[in-house]
């Protein structure tokens, strides 16, 4: 998963024009994936051991979680200086992935604790969101006056807290039941998707690119949903 940060070294090999034409359809496919890899595995599993109100509680706080951490993102990126706007951006951009990267590290770490088959839905799931989400924020740093390899080395970082999250999931696995780590991630999953991903999908004047769109996001649930349906039968 960290290596997927290095994705981001390929905006500098496509056109703008071609970027933007897959950039978005991976987005569409990226949301279904979450949100099927949120509803039909890791909902079911980290619910079996929690009585409903508390499953509906760790998914919730995951949820709200990630809402507080981009408003606050959000408030801090208002309140800087218009003359230094673009560079703290960068710097809020890479503290961001590197919590986002944390706390979907202890999401999944707990799912594969729980049940390896879930696991691997859930960082392929993950995967498919990080790639566009790397390839859009390189070209931030970029813009931002970062140098490519530096931009690329400290996305890298940034994405090091992931496995530091799977590790923490792990060693809190011996004292505790991680359960809830799993509807928290799912949580998230569900906010990146419905909050993030969907709006900048939705907003399409091109009725083919629209249907484009569409069907990628259906093709993320089908593929989510075929694997949990295998699964559930094996």
């Amino acid at each position: 998963m960290s290596a997927i940060a290095l994705v981001g070294g390929l905006t500098t090999l496509l056109g703008p024009v071609v970027l933007e034409r897959v950039l978005l359809p991976l987005v569409a496919l990226a949301s279904g994936t979450l949100l099927g890899g949120g509803f039909f595995h890791m909902i079911p599993e980290g619910g079996k051991l929690l009585s409903p109100l508390g499953a509906a509680l760790w998914l919730m706080g995951g949820f709200s979680a990630f809402l507080a951490l981009e408003q606050f993102l959000h408030w801090h990126h208002s309140h800087s200086k218009p003359a230094e706007a673009k560079k703290p951006v960068t710097y809020l951009i890479l503290i961001g992935d590197a919590v986002h990267n944390f706390l979907g590290g202890l999401g999944i770490g707990s799912t594969f604790l729980i049940s390896p088959k879930a696991g691997v839905i859930a960082w392929i799931a993950a995967a498919a969101h990080e790639i566009p989400q790397e390839l859009g924020d390189f070209g931030v740093l970029v813009h931002g006056g970062w140098p490519k390899r530096r931009a690329l080395l400290w996305n890298l970082f940034s994405a090091l807290s992931f496995p530091l999250g799977g590790l923490i999931a792990w060693i809190a696995s011996r004292s505790f039941n991680v359960s809830g780590l799993v509807l928290f991630g799912a949580g998230s999953f569900i906010y990146i998707a419905a909050s993030d991903l969907i709006p900048e999908i939705k907003a399409q004047e091109s009725l083919p690119r629209a249907i484009l769109h569409f069907l990628f996001f259906a093709v993320g649930l089908a593929m989510m949903f075929a694997l949990a349906y295998c699964f559930q039968r094996n």
